[in-house]
């Protein structure tokens, strides 16, 4: 059995790190069975190095090795992707073809995000581990593969099997053995290491001087929590590296090919409170429409009854509830602005005059009952007066004059039409 140091080498893997070099034990001392593994990580911890030590230490190292990225591959194709398709099964299949299974007979496949595989292919997968079986898209033979299944995933697998995105079965008979790459902030000592390779890669790629690090920017390097792991750490490399003229690197440069410091805080989501709010939410919104429903039902049963019995005030009494409900506080103006048929009610200019100081006190409609006797002409005519006055007072804007007569805008341009002003 190969060592741990000469895995390294040969693999081109860069570091010290305690729970790295657990990883790479287990994939050497598991890379003689058949037994399948789960490689867990975050995205750019360098996960697709672990297959390749199990493939190749294994007995399959003569068979081939396939890697699929499960998640690159359109929902819709990727049954025949893996499994292989007969001529005419759909649209566009012109010719039989052999999927992954079928080719990788005898060798070792590596399914990258596997987390990212749809349900029905989930239960496809399953069959092949269980008893090395798969059947062609479009086909209804069965057809037997020995091959050996190394996946991958950067997906927290226990809260998609929670939300029924993973089906727990498959996931323990991937999972037989897993292994865990630590992301690069929990190996601080590697950061480092890491950066001088790629410098150095880079050195020789566009042929200049190597940069350096001061001690100084070696703290920053080591202390920033990088996201992106040692893909993000081989990114900063090469751009320091093609855009830097001075060949040393100080802190204050680094920085520079660094995000702000705000952008690297860990963030902690709890999904189950935002589901949680989010049900909240729909609930309200379902009491908001059913009251909304209520309410046009209240509008509609007060509008009937206003067009069967013809009496405003009656109404008004009668369902003085309902109006309060529907349109708040009830107010004399607001009604007759909403109820458009009905004649204006209005107290002849006359009449202001006779007001005197201590009008408040007096009976106002007493008073207009007096004015009725008195006057002779009809409310025909009345009506017709004040609207005239009221315009000539305003100089012809009707918004203002029907504001003045206690009347919705478009009543007064009803009354226009209908007097011929």
């Amino acid at each position: 059995m190969e060592s741990i140091q000469a895995i390294k080498q040969r693999f081109g893997i860069i570091g010290n790190d305690p729970k790295l070099n657990r990883a790479i034990e287990k994939a050497i001392q598991v890379a003689p069975t058949d037994i399948s593994v789960l490689v867990t990580g975050e995205s750019g911890v360098g996960k697709e190095s672990i297959p390749k030590i199990i493939h190749q230490l294994s007995h399959r190292k003569h068979g081939k090795y396939i890697a699929v990225n499960c998640g690159a591959i359109p929902e819709g194709t990727i049954d025949s992707e893996l499994f292989g398709h007969e001529k005419g099964a759909f649209t566009g299949a012109t010719q039989t073809r052999n999927g992954y299974f079928e080719v990788a007979d005898g060798g070792t496949i590596f399914l990258d995000e596997v987390g990212e595989l749809p349900l029905t292919t989930q239960v496809r997968l399953l069959r092949v581990l269980e008893n090395g079986e798969f059947i062609k898209v479009g086909s209804s033979k069965v057809q037997k593969t020995n091959v050996r299944i190394v996946a991958a995933t950067n997906v927290q697998m226990f809260e998609a099997i929670k939300k029924e995105k993973f089906r727990e079965d498959l996931y323990y008979r991937l999972s037989t053995v897993d292994i865990n790459i630590p992301p690069l902030r929990e190996r601080k000592e590697d950061i480092h290491l890491l950066f001088r390779k790629f410098a150095s890669d880079f050195a020789l790629k566009y042929k200049m001087p190597t940069i350096k690090l001061t001690d100084d920017a070696i703290s920053i390097l080591q202390k920033h929590r990088w996201n992106g792991n040692i893909r993000q750490l081989r990114n900063a490399a090469e751009q320091i590296s093609v855009l830097e003229q001075n060949r040393t690197i100080s802190a204050s440069t680094l920085r520079g090919y660094l995000p702000s410091r705000s952008n690297n805080l860990p963030a902690v989501i709890n999904t189950s409170k935002a589901e949680s709010d989010f049900s909240n939410e729909r609930e309200i919104l379902y009491k908001v429409l059913f009251d909304m429903k209520s309410d046009l039902n209240d509008l509609k049963k007060l509008t009937m009854e206003l067009m069967k019995n013809g009496n405003t005030s009656e109404v008004e009494k009668d369902n003085e509830g309902l109006i309060q409900k529907i349109y708040g506080e009830p107010q004399k103006d607001n009604q007759a602005q909403e109820f458009e048929d009905l004649e204006i009610l209005a107290i002849p200019e006359q009449a202001e005059d006779t007001f005197d100081a201590d009008e408040s006190n007096q009976d106002k409609y007493h008073f207009a009952e007096e004015i009725e006797e008195e006057e002779t002409l009809s409310l025909h005519d009345k009506e017709l007066e004040l609207i005239k006055k009221s315009l000539e007072r305003h100089q012809g804007k009707r918004k203002l004059a029907a504001a003045e007569l206690g009347i919705s805008e478009r009543t007064l341009y009803r009354k226009i039409k209908q007097y011929d002003l």
